[in-house]
C-alpha cells in the first residue's frame, strides 16, 4: 500500500538503500533530475521515499512509469503526503522553503525504516550511493546523523557572522544532504536549551521552534544546528566533497576534498541549475536531464559534459572542470568495466 514500507527476506546486503526528497511547488523536475542520477550510478537497490503535495503525485507516478524497464527495476518508491505530527501544520509548512521541514519528522514518519539519506530536489549524485551508504558503518556509538560543514572557512561563513542562535561547530553544518540512523533517533534523549532532562526528537522539535522561530534564517537547517550544538557528540561530520555547493568555488576553491577526490554529491543551491551565474553547475543540470537513459554514457554524458564546461571557463567554478569530472569519469568507467564484464561472462566459457 501507498505509505507502508516493503519488507525484503533478502540478505541484509541485498536490500535497498533508502533515499528521501520533500519536493513542493515547483520542484518536480529538478527531484526527477535528482533520482535520475541515483539510479544511472548506483549498484544496489534503492528505494525513494518521496514526500510531496497530492497535486504533484500523478505527476511523479506517470514520470516514474516512463523510465526503461532496465533502470525501473533498480528502485521501489513510495510518495506520501505533507504532514508534520506536533504544532501547527502550516506553520511548518512556510518555514523557510515550502514543505522543508518536513525533513525534520521523517524519523517520526518512516518507523519501519533504520537509516536513509535525505537531500534536497538540487542535489545530484555523481557517484554511487552506495558510498555515502558505507559511512553509516563509521559512526561510532554516539553518533545518529551525518552532515557536511556550511562553510570551510569561519571568518567568511555565514553562521560564523550572522547566526543569533547556537549552532554546530565553527561554520555550522549544511542540511542538504543529511545521513540519518533514524533508529538511534528515535531511541536518543536530546539535550537541549528547554528543560534540564532529555527529549525525544519528536518531543523536542515545536518547542525549539518556538524558543528559536525569531533568530532563524535558514528554517529546519538552523533548528538542526541548534540540536546538534547541543548533542556534539550525536554527529558524524562528513567532508565538503559529498555536499559540493558553488560557496566551494565562486570565490575561490575551498574544498580540498574535491580537489583531491572530486565532487561526490553535487548540491546547486540558489538556484543555479536554473540561471546564468554558475554555468558549471547548470551544464551538469542539463546534460544529466537531457541523457537518454538507454545510451552510451560516455558518449551521450560525459562527451557532452566537456563540450559544455568550454564555455564556463570565464567562471571561477569553471577554471577546475576536473573537480567536477573526476568522480562522474571514474563512476562511468566501473559501470562499463562491470558491463563487460557481466557480457563476457555471459557469453564465455572457460
Amino acid at each position: 500500500k501507498p505509505g507502508e514500507q516493503k519488507h525484503s527476506k533478502e540478505p541484509s546486503s541485498l536490500q535497498c538503500m533508502h533515499l528521501a526528497v520533500v519536493a513542493c511547488g515547483d520542484r518536480l523536475e529538478e527531484t526527477l533530475i535528482m533520482l535520475k542520477s541515483a539510479v544511472l550510478f548506483s549498484n544496489r537497490r534503492l528505494c525513494f521515499h518521496i514526500f510531496a503535495e497530492d497535486s504533484l503525485k500523478p505527476e511523479f507516478e506517470k514520470k516514474l512509469k516512463e523510465w526503461p524497464s532496465s533502470y525501473t527495476k533498480k528502485f521501489e518508491y513510495n510518495i506520501y503526503p505533507i504532514t508534520f505530527s506536533v504544532g501547527n501544520a502550516q506553520e511548518w509548512k512556510k518555514l523557510f522553503k515550502p514543505c522543508a521541514a518536513q525533513r525534520l519528522f521523517l524519523p517520526v514518519i518512516l518507523k519501519d525504516v533504520d537509516s536513509l539519506l535525505y537531500v534536497d530536489t538540487d542535489v545530484l549524485f555523481l557517484r554511487p550511493i552506495d558510498d555515502i551508504w558505507h559511512i553509516l558503518k563509521e559512526f561510532n556509538s554516539t553518533q545518529l546523523a551525518a552532515m557536511a560543514p556550511e562553510h570551510e572557512i569561519p571568518k567568511i561563513g555565514w553562521y560564523s557572522r550572522f547566526a543569533r542562535h547556537p549552532y554546530y561547530g565553527t561554520t555550522g553544518v549544511n542540511s542538504g544532504v543529511m545521513l540519518m540512523n533514524l533508529t538511534r533517533i528515535r531511541n536518543t534523549q536530546f539535550k537541549n536549551s528547554m528543560i534540564p532532562g532529555g527529549l525525544t526528537w519528536e518531543e523536542m522539535l515545536y518547542p525549539l521552534y518556538q524558543k528559536y522561530k525569531n533568530y532563524i534564517t535558514w528554517g529546519d537547517q538552523d533548528l538542526l544546528n541548534i540540536i546538534f550544538y547541543f548533542n556534539p557528540e550525536c554527529l558524524y561530520v562528513f567532508p565538503c566533497q559529498w555536499n559540493y555547493r558553488p560557496d566551494h568555488c565562486m570565490y575561490g576553491s575551498n574544498c580540498k576534498g574535491a580537489e583531491e577526490e572530486g565532487v561526490s554529491i553535487l548540491h546547486g543551491n540558489r538556484g543555479v541549475y536554473h540561471d546564468d551565474k554558475q554555468p558549471t553547475f547548470k551544464a551538469l543540470y542539463e546534460v544529466i536531464r537531457d541523457f537518454p537513459f538507454e545510451d552510451n554514457l560516455f558518449q551521450s554524458l560525459y562527451y557532452p559534459l566537456q563540450s559544455k564546461f568550454l564555455d564556463t571557463v570565464h567562471t571561477l567554478c569553471g577554471r577546475i572542470p576536473q573537480v567536477f569530472l573526476k568522480q562522474i569519469e571514474k563512476t562511468m568507467k566501473k559501470v562499463y568495466e562491470n558491463r563487460v564484464i557481466v557480457y563476457l561472462g555471459a557469453n564465455h566459457r572457460y
